[in-house]
C-alpha cells in the first residue's frame, strides 16, 4: 500500500481566554476563541514500522504523536506507519504545538482510513490534550468546556501577526496553578472582538514587557496566547508586520516570526 499525506499543522491563538474556578473533576473550564495561523508545523506520514521521527526541536519519547497513534491503533486496523515532524512552532509557547501535530496525524488517518469512528476519533483527541479538538476544526472556533466544546466561527478579516518568544518556557500545570491563587470573576464571551487572557495575570514580566513593546512598533492589539509565554502583535499590513518583526529581532528578541490569520480551509489542508 502507498501513500504520502503532507499535513499543515498551524500554530493557534487565543485571541479571548477566561479561566474558570478548579472544578469538581480538578480541571479549569474555559471560555476562550481561538485563531489558527498560516505559520505551523508540518507532519509526514507514509508506510512504515510505526516510528515518529520529529526534525527540528528534541521531543520526549512520549509524546502527543506518539500517544494518539496508540490510540489509533486500539480502534481500527490502520497500516503501519512512519511519522515525521517537521517542528517550526516553540514548545511551551501557549501557541499549540504539541497539540495541532497531534490533531495533524489524526487527519491523515481520516484520510487513510475513512472509516474511522468520528465519535473515537473525538474521543482521542480529548484524550490527548485540550486544544487538539480544535485544531480538527481549524480556522475560528469559540471553546467552551474544557476546549472540547467547540463552535466553528466564520473566518476572520485577515490580520497580520507577530509571534514573539522570549528565551523562557511556561509549563501550563505551573501557570493554572498560580492563577489558583488569585480571585477574579469567570468572564463570558464579549459581544465584540477583544484581546483578554485571565494568564496575563501571572504571566512573566519580560513577556508581558515583549507585548508592550509590539504595540511600540505599530501592533493596534497585543496579548499573550494560551498560558504563555509567547505573546503576539496584530498588524493591518504584511509590511509593518515585517518592519516590526526586524526591530524586534534587533532589540534582541530570541524568536520572532511574522505571520497571519488562517482561513478554515488553509489550516486543516493535506497535500
Amino acid at each position: 500500500m502507498s501513500f504520502r499525506y503532507e499535513v499543515f499543522c498551524p500554530a493557534k491563538l487565543n485571541l479571548f481566554l477566561a479561566v474558570g474556578k478548579l472544578d469538581a473533576r480538578g480541571y479549569h473550564p474555559i471560555r476562550t476563541v481561538f485563531q489558527a495561523l498560516t505559520f505551523g508545523d508540518t507532519v509526514i506520514v507514509e508506510p512504515g514500522n510505526d516510528e515518529v521521527e520529529f526534525i527540528g526541536e528534541d521531543v520526549p519519547a512520549s509524546n502527543t504523536v506518539t500517544r494518539t497513534l496508540r490510540l489509533l491503533r486500539e480502534i481500527a486496523p490502520i497500516p503501519a506507519l512512519k511519522v515525521t515532524v517537521h517542528k517550526r512552532i516553540p514548545s511551551q509557547a501557549g501557541l499549540g504545538g504539541a497539540s495541532t501535530d497531534a490533531a495533524g496525524l489524526l487527519r491523515a488517518a481520516w484520510k487513510l482510513a475513512p472509516f474511522l469512528p468520528k465519535p473515537e476519533m473525538a474521543g482521542i483527541a480529548q484524550a490527548v490534550g485540550a486544544d487538539v479538538s480544535f485544531f480538527l476544526v481549524g480556522g475560528r472556533a469559540r471553546g467552551e468546556g474544557y476546549g472540547e466544546i467547540l463552535t466553528a466561527l466564520p473566518d476572520a478579516e485577515t490580520k497580520h501577526v507577530v509571534l514573539l518568544k522570549p528565551n523562557l518556557d511556561c509549563p501550563t500545570g505551573p501557570m493554572y496553578g498560580r492563577l489558583d491563587t488569585q480571585e477574579f470573576p469567570f468572564l463570558d464571551f464579549p459581544e465584540a472582538d477583544r484581546l483578554y487572557n485571565d494568564f496575563e495575570r501571572v504571566a512573566p514580566c519580560e513577556s508581558m514587557d515583549w507585548a508592550e513593546r509590539l504595540q511600540v512598533h505599530g501592533a493596534s492589539g497585543a496579548g499573550l496566547s494560551g498560558s504563555g509565554s509567547a505573546v503576539f502583535g496584530l498588524f493591518e499590513t504584511a509590511e509593518a508586520a515585517e518592519l516590526a518583526s526586524q526591530k524586534l529581532k534587533i532589540e534582541g528578541a530570541p524568536f520572532v516570526h511574522p505571520t497571519r490569520f488562517a482561513t478554515r480551509s488553509e489550516s486543516t489542508h493535506i497535500g
